[in-house]
């Protein structure tokens, strides 16, 4: 299984960008997505996730400004970020439980990142 993100990208402060991501390889089904983000010298924090049912869960920092979504039947998950900070750059990072058969359990998986940055 591989995820692919796409979307970042340099953009100035209080502009917007949408990342995406989407799982590929040998899936029979897509569960829990998310996103994370790593900033430089720092841990990576939970940014924001997203059931195969479309319930989701935020870091409080960021609700209001960030959106999360996701298309089941593309198994692509999305992040709407709107009014942008400098503090918002980092390399950000999809991650996805997976079963790859109706026999197994899930495995968990990250992409490899984009980069978003913020320009004040």
């Amino acid at each position: 299984v591989q995820l692919q993100a796409s979307g970042g990208g340099l953009v100035q402060a209080g502009g917007s960008l949408r990342l995406s991501c989407a799982a590929s390889g040998r899936i029979y089904r897509v569960n829990d997505m998310g996103w994370y983000r790593q900033a430089p010298g720092k841990e990576r924090d939970l940014v924001a996730t997203i059931t195969s049912s479309g319930s989701t869960n935020y870091a409080d920092s960021l609700k209001g400004r960030f959106t999360i979504s996701r298309d089941n039947a593309k198994n692509t998950v999305y992040l709407q970020m709107n009014s942008l900070k400098p503090e918002d750059t980092a390399v950000y990072y999809c991650n996805a439980d997976v079963r790859y058969a109706a026999y197994v359990t899930n495995r968990n998986y990250w992409g490899l990142g984009t980069q978003v940055t913020v320009s004040s």
